[in-house]
């Protein structure tokens, strides 16, 4: 199994690359995980927003192959403590041999058609986040939840 996140567009902030580009490397001692940036639209100040968040749709469904698992995340998603999502991603591991896809969409959120293809849908938070920083805090999550699973002493409650 394969863990893929794809996110729409470029990070202009060095402080946002290092942090993921720490959690990625940490994260290779555990899973397979690749991260895949879909470049930002150009000359869309004339587009309205569901014709942006349409585009991207398209662009990141063409990241995404059938028998993948694909978790939005989304402000309206499911919400765990870290201990439940971490026992909820295991579980799905251990059952499920393709590969899991979370996608961040851009500032505007997903297309009708990314959510009709979505399997599930994961809040971070209540709060509201930039789409940029949700790579950071999603990667550090992810390591937190494999830690958790092999018991290891990096989340403490």
């Amino acid at each position: 199994m394969k863990i893929k996140l794809i996110m729409i567009g470029k990070t202009d902030s060095g402080w946002i690359d290092d942090g993921l580009g720490a959690y990625i490397k940490r994260l290779s001692h555990y899973i397979n995980f690749s991260v895949t940036e879909i470049p930002d639209l150009k000359n869309t100040a004339s587009l309205s927003r569901d014709v942006i968040k349409s585009r991207e749709g398209e662009a990141l469904l063409k990241n995404i192959s059938q028998g993948d698992h694909v978790v939005l995340l989304d402000e309206r998603g499911r919400e765990f403590s870290s201990a439940e999502w971490a026992s909820r991603l295991n579980d799905r591991i251990s059952h499920f041999s393709g590969n899991m896809v979370f996608v961040i969409g851009g500032p505007y959120g997903f297309s009708d058609d990314v959510y009709a293809r979505a399997n599930e849908k994961l809040s971070l938070s209540k709060m509201t986040f930039s789409h940029q920083m949700v790579r950071v805090i999603f990667a550090e999550q992810l390591y937190r939840a494999f830690t958790i699973i092999k018991g290891e002493p990096y989340h403490h409650e």
